[in-house]
């Protein structure tokens, strides 16, 4: 029977880690751990969690001696699990009753699945759904192109950890945003994704979250970034007829070089392929 480790890494977040832990004990799926990184948090957070926890064996915290960020922190989650399968919950949001189960069926019928996502939805702070993330759906396998550009990608996320271990060269610990988007590119580069057509995951939008308003910009920069490393890694040199930079040194020359891949006539080419891989494997 698969084990799914649900990876929690926290900053100042414990406030609302009540609404994140209940999620998880609703879960259909019960074979499960939690594995929690606190990233030196400079509220209560520890304090918080722990008491939530109290002695559940399932869960397990650490802390961090010092605040390293979400690659360094998303890393040692990894690390630190002992799951057949892995999965990203911020404990500020919460996940579904279904958000295990689905994941593991899809594993268990295919074992050339290395990664599986479906569908997030943007909530207040109270977690009422404002609108779902309606771009998530099927991209295709095997793409030398493919950068997740639009972000089709998306939680609710979950990966092979043995695969992640053994065949990818892991998350990059310097990326403090899109950290996630690493992950993606790197799995995708070993085997094959699926999405799964149901909503899983209520992201909670407040002031206090990474990707608010503040840090748009190096959001954009870091994706950019992870987008650039995943094109050398490739041996890229041209995309449609643009070359690759020797180095990264600006964010929106590389979404330059992609942008075709917003354009009609290839978002219907995607289709196309995703619509023969369906039928021809």
């Amino acid at each position: 029977m698969m084990k799914f480790s649900v990876l929690v890494a926290n900053y100042n977040n414990g406030k609302f880690f009540k609404d994140c832990y209940q999620s998880i004990l609703a879960q259909e799926y019960k074979n499960w751990e939690v594995i929690i990184i606190d990233d030196c948090s400079t509220d209560n957070s520890v304090e918080i969690i722990k008491s939530i926890i109290g002695d559940d064996k399932r869960f397990k915290i650490y802390e961090n001696d010092a605040n390293y960020g979400v690659g360094v922190t998303k890393s040692k989650l990894i690390e630190f699990a002992t799951g057949d399968l892995c999965g990203y919950l911020d404990p500020d949001d919460i996940i579904k009753p279904n958000a295990l189960k689905s994941p593991v069926e899809v594993f268990k019928k295919n074992k050339d699945i290395v990664l599986t996502y479906s569908r997030l939805a943007k909530c207040d702070e109270n977690l009422n759904i404002l609108n779902e993330f309606k771009s998530a759906m099927q991209v295709p396998n095997g793409s030398k192109v493919f950068f997740n550009f639009p972000i089709q990608i998306a939680p609710f996320v979950a990966f092979r950890r043995n695969v992640y271990l053994n065949q990818t060269n892991k998350i990059n610990p310097e990326l403090k945003i899109a950290e996630d988007q690493d992950l993606y590119f790197k799995m995708y580069e070993v085997g094959k994704v699926q999405f799964i057509d149901q909503t899983d995951y209520l992201y909670r939008a407040h002031s206090g979250g990474i990707s608010q308003n503040d840090n748009k910009q190096k959001s954009y920069e870091y994706y950019a970034r992870s987008i650039w490393e995943a094109m050398k890694r490739r041996n890229i040199s041209h995309i449609n007829g643009k070359p690759i930079p020797e180095s990264y040194e600006k964010t929106q020359e590389i979404f330059d070089i992609l942008e075709y891949q917003n354009k009609i006539p290839f978002r219907i080419k995607k289709k196309i392929l995703v619509i023969l891989q369906k039928l021809f494997g």
